[in-house]
């Protein structure tokens, strides 16, 4: 199993050109980037990702997933026909500009419940199933390799505890296997810094034991740093080292030692964070220094555990 890095292009949303990015991803030695979905991202035409794809491509980048940055493929919940549908076209545009980048995945969470209409998740977590293994077919005459989901935080997001993880992926693997030359799979992509913490902020399950649970289902996961009970998420500077709790050296063995456990042989770790507050002349110049402080961070660790 081959392990490598990447970055998510999240903080560079309305900041940075995809050029400066791509440019600062050559300099680490960094080439492959999980294009993070933006709102616009749904209503271009083809042109545009055909450019971006052809960008990427001069400075040695190649785009090898799509996933979405915000919760904007959640209408599978809300129990609203109208949002039900958006939610489907969206999710369909967003397979179609991972097949113009020549991507291997396209994903997003399921999508989350409302607080106030709890007794609505078991609905909602059907349509989902429902509405993803049809995508999973139109991925598959797209050329994609995979679908792929983010277990989250909270239970009004699922999947997040094991039960429903295993539950989830067990049944949409058993629907690929029926279907194996019409379908693709479903993989996770999951996250090192997601844990559950109940509503009185006591830790359920740590964010190390959902990320190995995961494993036999992943092909992705996002690389960030979290505090104790998962209230906020950031990089890997020396600052951010100081109050995180996600080791990544740690992950990294995890990820070695449980090589013939993933269902691909290579799987990427891309860098995930927000940066610093955007849209400020004082934090937007920032978010270069802690991309590369953390990638070399992450990449370390790796190159430690190669030694």
């Amino acid at each position: 199993m081959k392990f490598e890095l990447g970055v998510k292009s999240d903080p560079v949303e309305y900041r940075y050109s995809y050029e400066w990015l791509f440019r600062l991803m050559q300099e680490q030695g960094v080439t492959l980037l999980q294009l993070g979905s933006f709102f616009e991202l749904y209503s271009l035409p083809d042109a545009y990702f055909v450019d971006l794809r052809n960008l990427a491509e001069k400075f040695n980048i190649r785009i090898k997933s799509v996933f979405t940055a915000h919760r904007e493929l959640g209408g599978f919940f809300s129990s609203n026909k109208y949002m039900e549908a958006v939610a489907r076209k969206n999710y369909e545009r967003l397979i179609a500009v991972a097949s113009l980048l020549g991507a291997d995945f396209a994903g997003s969470n399921p999508g989350a419940v409302y607080r106030d209409c709890l007794s609505d998740k078991k609905a909602g977590l059907a349509r989902y199933v429902s509405h993803i293994k049809e995508l999973s077919q139109i991925a598959k005459l797209s050329g994609l390799r995979a679908l792929t989901m983010e277990p989250m935080s909270c239970l009004a997001e699922p999947p997040t505890i094991p039960d429903e993880i295993g539950m989830l992926m067990t049944e949409l693997a058993a629907f690929h296997k029926m279907n194996i030359d019409s379908s693709v799979p479903v993989y996770l992509c999951g996250d090192v810094s997601h844990g559950y913490a109940d509503i009185d902020r006591t830790v359920i399950h740590r964010n190390i034991e959902l990320f190995e649970f995961g494993i036999p289902w992943m092909c992705e996961f996002h690389f960030k740093n979290t505090d104790r009970i998962y209230n906020s998420t950031f990089g890997f500077t020396k600052e951010e080292r100081e109050r995180g709790i996600v080791d990544v050296a740690e992950i990294v063995s995890i990820v070695q030692k449980r090589a013939s456990d993933w269902p691909v042989k290579t799987v990427t770790g891309y860098l995930e964070i927000g940066g610093p507050k955007l849209g400020r002349d004082y934090s937007d110049h920032l978010l270069g220094n802690q991309l590369v402080e953390s990638l070399q961070w992450i990449n370390g660790c790796i190159q430690e555990k190669k030694a």
